[in-house]
């Protein structure tokens, strides 16, 4: 199954459409459990994530079949002050004491563009040392289309990068970067497949904030409600299909809502065209820029 599961939810209160907050810890184990069961292999998680480590160190046993991805935090320092190769090494260490584990499959840094500073060099130097530690199979970072990504790719050994993509963000198909990451040997792990829940939401729930996309998310959810496809359907479906993508997470807040998702996964799909429905703008596709509070 190329779906992982997303812990943000485990550790705060995260997303757009989550109407419940954090998810309990007895509801969570239940969770991790319901992942096993269905041959979900990939767990997301982050330093930055509330006590989204702390939880799963917590639940997981000493032996599970999961491979962990976490994030270290943005690592530049403040006002250009001192930074030690060190630092990513004792980052990754507390990651792993919260999570009780050895190691990680993947240690991905949340800020790409910490790269690209004069910080750079040392950063990849302190994530290649936790690598030939042991620490992590693969480094990797996290990144927006609007991110400097030919240029990272270009000057840094990176063995995994996780990017969004769903219906309606598609600038990294288009532009061809996910093809050159799969000729590059760079394994592509999907995230915000529903773009924070907005692709599931009613249009009448929506912010005023989405106003001026309301014609094109009304417009998405008329296509698929004449097909008879659900919005979590189909931006699951969407995402599934594109060979390029490795694996891609999905966050819940509940059991049933994992079992909703690996069920609607194990249904035959049709092909259908939602090239139509892909945006550019990064006011709409980047949670980050969203001015709704």
């Amino acid at each position: 199954m190329k779906m992982g599961l997303g812990t943000v939810q485990f550790g705060m209160d995260y997303g757009i459409s989550n109407q419940t907050g954090q998810t309990a810890l007895e509801e969570a184990k239940e969770i991790l459990e319901t992942a096993r069961r269905s041959g979900i292999s990939i767990i997301d998680t982050a330093a930055s994530y509330g006590k989204s480590e702390e939880v799963l160190g917590l639940l997981l046993p000493k032996e599970h079949s999961f491979r962990i991805t976490t994030k270290l935090p943005g690592l530049v320092p403040a006002n250009g002050g001192d930074f030690d190769s060190e630092e990513v090494v004792r980052l990754m260490e507390g990651s792993l004491l919260r999570l009780k584990q050895r190691s990680v499959y993947a240690l991905i840094l949340h800020r790409a563009d910490d790269l690209l500073t004069p910080y750079g060099e040392m950063i990849m130097r302190g994530l290649q040392k936790c690598k030939r530690m042991g620490f992590t199979e693969k480094i990797g970072v996290s990144i927006y289309a609007e991110d400097q990504i030919e240029e990272l790719i270009s000057r840094f050994p990176i063995d995994l990068i996780q990017a969004p993509v769903n219906l309606f963000d598609q600038r990294l198909i288009h532009n061809g970067f996910l093809k050159r990451c799969k000729q590059q040997g760079i394994e592509v792990h999907a995230r915000s497949v529903f773009l924070q829940g907005l692709l599931c939401m009613e249009p009448l729930e929506l912010p005023s904030y989405f106003l001026p996309y309301a014609a094109q998310i009304n417009k998405f959810r008329s296509y698929i409600s004449e097909r008879g496809i659900s919005p979590i359907g189909a931006a699951l479906s969407f995402v599934n299909d594109i060979p390029e993508v490795d694996a891609f997470v999905c966050g819940v807040n509940r059991q049933e809502q994992l079992q909703q998702l690996v069920s609607l996964l194990r249904q035959p799909t049709k092909w259908l065209d939602y090239s139509q429905f892909a945006a550019t703008d990064p006011a709409f596709l980047n949670p980050s820029q969203w001015k709704i509070s």
